[in-house]
């Protein structure tokens, strides 16, 4: 796997520095370098890279306006270089695979590297599917059925977070979605529980379901989502609500609205 990189930055010995740390990496192409973010943008329209190394300020179009520059084309991986850590927090909220700070130090470019090598070999591996998939439904019709139907739950479960930044108190926290517990809403803020933290993520409910897994993330109340796999006991209380007692000994309460959830449970 060909790894086909642009490099970003308005100082040629930053690109020089970078270029020369990137020999080290045999699976990794430089196909183009940009010295401000008008030429970054026009390259990567045109040549569709698998990852941007982008620094942050640059004369004109920073490094922020190139990533928005590109909403309507879908974009690369994007891997922030800078000399100043102030960026960190907005670097992550744009989905970036990864901030370095200048000098690059190759173990951490090698850290980066390893985590793009790995969302390019799932990105890559959904991709061919999907051509076999064509191919099956001109060919073999009745084949593209049945391979539809085999793997439609993973691919169903490869669209979903498993990983959420959450900017709480001025830093990042990556969440693994398997530690959520609970989330509870408090307005466009969300209470995220997990097993040893509490953490507050600025997102409606709504957005949030859009985000997980249904088959494990479900709503229980009308300002609760709770992870069905940390469910430990079912408890019938009155009206027809019930209790949901979970690993860490929380107890959340299901309404009569949401009893569906239940059933899962019980059957």
């Amino acid at each position: 796997m060909t790894i086909r990189t642009i490099l970003v930055d308005d100082e040629p010995l930053a690109i020089q520095g970078l270029e020369l740390r990137l020999q080290e990496h045999e699976d990794v192409e430089i196909i183009d370098k940009c010295s401000n973010g008008r030429e970054a943008i026009r390259a990567i329209k045109t040549h569709k890279p698998d990852l941007v190394f982008l620094d942050i300020q640059m004369p004109g179009f920073d490094g922020f306006s190139v990533v928005q520059g590109l909403m309507e084309v879908e974009p690369p991986l994007f891997v922030f270089v800078t000399a100043y850590s102030d960026h960190a927090i907005r670097a992550f909220e744009a989905q970036a695979m990864d901030y370095l700070m200048k000098p690059v130090e190759p173990s951490r470019l090698a850290d980066t590297l390893d985590r793009v090598r790995q969302r390019l070999t799932e990105k890559r591996g959904v991709e061919e599917v999907e051509k076999l998939k064509e191919v099956l439904a001109e060919v073999a019709p009745n084949a593209a059925d049945e391979m539809a139907a085999a793997d439609g739950g993973e691919m169903a479960s490869n669209r979903f977070e498993k990983l959420i930044n959450i900017k709480d108190r001025g830093q990042i926290f990556r969440v693994d979605v398997d530690t959520i517990e609970r989330i509870d809403a408090a307005g466009d803020y969300m209470c995220i529980y997990t097993g040893d933290n509490t953490l507050i993520l600025r997102e409606t409910m709504k957005d949030l379901e859009k985000r997980l897994d249904p088959r494990r993330f479900q709503r229980v109340h009308r300002s609760t989502i709770v992870n069905l796999d940390l469910v430990k006991q079912v408890k019938p209380h009155t009206n027809g609500e019930c209790f949901l007692v979970l690993d860490s000994g929380a107890s959340v309460k299901v309404s009569r609205s949401y009893r569906d959830v239940v059933a899962r449970f019980v059957h």
